[in-house]
């Protein structure tokens, strides 16, 4: 449709976010748009209203009819609707009860001194290395890596080509290559669940392989575990540094006092906008959301990072405050009944980072200028290819 506004809106700084956004949610919070693929779009920019459509039933990630879907974008990733229409709810309720365990508050608090370990090794050697030093190849990447390597049961020594294979599936330029990239992410995956029915061990993958669940939904499983599992939590590293660095009264606070570590990961994942282009949602009926009419099959693109700026919720919400006192989490990792599993494990690992890496470096600072850093350009998660850091 002529004269809609298309995903996603440009912006300058990659620590900002468009203004076109602020300027949709303060006049329309729930919006007609066109996404990149060229489809029509309920974008969703208010707080309220995205936290309305993740706690109603009445929209998933699959579609009626899936061939006449609007999407999203180009991505096999997130593109388009996933999984059985009839048996979305059930399904999802299955793998939460399935997955919740490996996640537990009780099983991170384990995996909390490991984390912290290998957080302190990595620093380590950063400091033998001696700067500058590449913070993204150095802390940013193999942290989460090696902690998904070891909670999923995945072998570490497999981590080049793993991520090799998530690079591909985010690859928003070229939509044959990132479905094949897919398809070789879940395939290998699923050798490795297999294998753990011969020779289980402490690991989610063994739990998966015992589950009375279809093949290829075992499949998908276990390849969407180890990709979300590790690539949010690589941008949420250099994205934190970055507003740090960028701002230094709040960086100074987080140096004098450590405990503020945990408002200060909070305020990270508020702010750190990696990426602009939104989580998918298909209504599944007709339904009315902040006196919208959705009509059922619509497509709904919820931008979180929106809402996580909306000033009806946060005063002052361009500004980084890492002491900010709310009485409402941002909705980063979701809301309700589809509130991201894997939040827990996402806290602990950035906590032990900025609560160890600002001590352990106080000089820490970019080894070159910020506007001269290297992004993912044409990636659905974009962030930065490199962080060259000094101190």
């Amino acid at each position: 449709m002529p004269g809609l506004p298309r995903l996603p809106f440009e912006r300058s700084d990659p620590l900002e976010v468009s203004p076109a956004y602020a300027e949709l949610r303060a006049t329309a919070p729930i919006a007609k748009v066109l996404t990149a693929a060229g489809d029509e779009a309920w974008l969703v920019t208010g707080y309220e209203e995205i936290r309305q459509i993740f706690a109603d039933p009445r929209f998933g990630r699959s579609h009626p009819v899936p061939e006449d879907a609007p999407r999203l974008s180009n991505s096999a990733l997130i593109g388009g609707p996933v999984g059985d229409y009839a048996t979305e709810e059930e399904m999802h309720t299955k793998l939460r009860r399935l997955l919740a365990p490996a996640f537990s508050a009780r099983r991170m608090a384990a995996l909390s001194v490991r984390i912290q370990g290998l957080v302190d090794d990595l620093l380590g050697r950063m400091a033998e290395q001696g700067p500058p030093c590449d913070l993204h190849a150095c802390l940013s990447v193999p942290l989460p890596v090696q902690v998904i390597c070891e909670l999923l049961g995945v072998p570490y020594e497999d981590r080049d080509r793993f991520r090799g294979i998530a690079v591909e599936m985010t690859d928003l330029s070229d939509p044959e290559r990132s479905a094949a990239a897919m398809r070789e992410m879940n395939e290998y995956t699923y050798e490795i669940v297999k294998a753990k029915r011969e020779n289980p061990a402490e690991d989610v993958y063994s739990e998966l392989a015992a589950a009375d669940l279809p093949e290829e939904e075992i499949a998908m499983i276990a390849g969407g575990l180890l990709f979300a599992g590790h690539e949010t939590t690589v941008n949420q590293i250099d994205y934190g540094v970055l507003l740090l660095l960028r701002n230094p009264g709040e960086l100074d606070a987080l140096r004098r006092d450590p405990s503020l570590a945990p408002g200060a990961v909070e305020e990270i994942m508020r702010m750190a906008v990696p990426s602009q282009h939104g989580l998918l949602r298909y209504a599944h009926a007709d339904v009315e959301v902040g006196g919208v009419r959705i009509k059922r099959g619509d497509l709904v693109v919820l931008a979180t990072f929106a809402a996580n700026r909306d000033p009806r919720v946060y005063p002052d919400p361009e500004r980084f405050d890492i002491r900010r006192e709310t009485t409402h989490p941002h909705v980063g990792f979701g809301y309700g009944a589809h509130y991201c599993l894997g939040a827990s494990l996402a806290r602990v690992e950035l906590q032990a980072v900025f609560g160890t890496l600002f001590r352990r470096f106080p000089e820490l600072r970019l080894a070159v200028p910020y506007e001269s850093l290297s992004r993912r350009a044409g990636a659905l998660t974009e962030g930065f290819s490199e962080l060259p850091v000094t101190w």
